[in-house]
């Protein structure tokens, strides 16, 4: 059985349909809000995160867990309930002897001159960083001393989600196909890598079916990074519509997020967007033989999608 700890995010989601489609084996579905399964060996599973006891009942028989979840995006809380969450997912491995595949973001290796390794040491720009930085080492260091198996799957900024969360698809993508003005953060002109989420999930699917990806870190597949601009351009060929756009510099994120708390807590997240962001996932796309889609094929994707989910009857 495959479980997904924090099931109902865009990247669960988009593994779940991977899982469902290309996997005979049972698939669980555990978060606290209820999940309508109506997939082929799919179930749901209620557990909150922070309570081992409804972890490790939620986990029962489990051959590969995968830790996908998403906290309120709010330092405090992050301090407060990250070390928990990779505390009893840790603890579950030990007590199910299951797989574990830590879905990761790249918090913890700051601002980096170049491109983003998995060799790339951790040096966090950022609270957030920080927080990410010690459970990531937390639980690759429970790897090496052999008492779990566990990987980390990691990922750059997300376009192409099923619940609008991402500013890409927020403020750009959704902007244009409405034929308003899009919204870029930071710089136009430097580089900036986005992975696409139908891609992490078959990624994701594709270590929980290979035992010789365990104890080591993998970069999701990702096209090549772009500028600001040439990103503008392509979503807005993709809209049909003109490539207008307005820049929000550090101050007006600061400023906006004294009344609006996320946008607030995205301020010490500025480095990634005033300097390139290069994301290289070399190392997953030699070993499974895996082309990341491109940006043209994922925003065309992406908005055939939306179109179709608002025209589906309500």
């Amino acid at each position: 059985m495959h479980t997904i700890l924090g099931a109902g995010g865009p990247v669960a989601n988009a593994l779940a349909r991977e899982l469902q489609s290309n996997n005979n084996e049972p698939t669980r579905l555990v978060s606290r809000k209820e999940i309508k399964t109506t997939g082929r060996n799919q179930s749901w599973v209620k557990a909150d995160l922070l309570n081992f006891k409804e972890v490790l009942e939620a986990v029962k028989g489990s051959k590969v867990i995968y830790l996908t979840a998403g906290l309120v995006y709010d330092k405090k809380i992050w301090a407060q309930q990250w070390p928990v969450v990779m505390n009893n997912f840790i603890n579950a491995g030990k007590e199910t002897g299951a797989r574990l595949i830590f879905f990761d973001n790249v918090y913890s290796y700051g601002l980096v001159n170049g491109p983003m390794l998995e060799t790339t040491p951790y040096n966090p720009s950022s609270v957030k960083g920080e927080i990410r930085a010690r459970i990531a080492t937390q639980l690759l260091d429970e790897a090496k001393a052999g008492n779990i198996t566990a990987s980390i799957a990691r990922a750059a900024d997300f376009y192409g989600t099923d619940n609008g969360n991402s500013f890409f698809d927020v403020m750009v993508l959704d902007k244009f196909a409405k034929k308003q003005k899009a919204q870029l953060i930071g710089d136009p002109g430097k580089l900036h890598s986005f992975s696409y989420i139908p891609d992490m999930g078959k990624g994701l699917f594709l270590l929980g079916q290979d035992a010789s990806s365990d104890n080591q870190t993998w970069h999701m597949p990702t096209a090549k990074p772009l500028t600001g601009q040439q990103f503008i351009e392509l979503a807005a060929k993709a809209n049909d519509t003109k490539a207008s756009f307005m820049t929000l510099g550090k101050f007006m994120l600061w400023s906006y997020g004294l009344f609006v708390k996320f946008v607030g807590e995205s301020v010490e997240m500025y480095y990634q967007y005033n300097h390139d962001y290069i994301f290289n996932s070399d190392k997953f796309e030699k070993a499974f033989n895996f082309k990341p889609t491109g940006y043209a094929e994922g925003f065309k994707a992406y908005l055939e999608m939306k179109k179709y989910s608002v025209s589906l009857p309500k």
